[in-house]
């Protein structure tokens, strides 16, 4: 953790009412603030600050939770070892669960009735410190105590909606 680094109290998760109307249980991820909110009763919503996926690796959609695991363990997608070798070939068999695995504490599994398992997760990390920037492989990460609180929340077979990102200006 870099020396000093502390969360900001603007990321703790907040109750806040909703503006659109939506259906209490559900997930809703919005990349430009960098937020992700579940939906309560009586159109409020719990906030949580999560980090999302760089570049064109963030990959919208409307999901459905199809797995739930604690302490995760982690194999990067053939793809993240191909652009970057020299941070995932040494993972390639995979890497277990625990206080340093890049899936953290929880982690929620996104699945389409198309796809199945699409290997995108929203999950926790050990560098919370990434959390309220654009630095995943197609991920949405949250600090692990948050991502717990998620977890414990979150049922298997809940709507996951993941909206684009705005385009950039010209």
């Amino acid at each position: 953790m870099p020396e000093g680094w502390t969360l900001p109290d603007e990321y703790l998760p907040t109750v806040i009412r909703l503006k659109n109307n939506f259906g209490p249980n559900e997930i809703h991820v919005d990349p430009a603030s960098f937020s992700l909110y579940y939906t309560l009763e009586d159109g409020k919503a719990i906030r949580y600050k999560v980090g999302i996926a760089k570049g064109n690796l963030y990959i919208p959609g409307d999901f459905t939770i199809g797995a739930k695991k604690e302490w995760p363990s982690w194999t990067p997608t053939k793809e993240m070892i191909q652009r970057s070798p020299e941070h995932y070939a040494q993972y390639a068999d995979g890497m277990p669960g625990g206080p340093t695995n890049p899936l953290g504490a929880r982690a929620l599994y996104l699945f389409t009735p198309e796809i199945g398992d699409t290997f995108l997760r929203i999950h926790g990390t050990p560098e919370p410190w990434t959390v309220g920037s654009a630095v995943s492989n197609g991920c949405v990460r949250l600090v692990n105590e948050h991502v717990m609180d998620l977890y414990n929340r979150v049922q298997l077979g809940t709507r996951a909606v993941l909206y684009p990102k705005a385009p950039a200006a010209a």
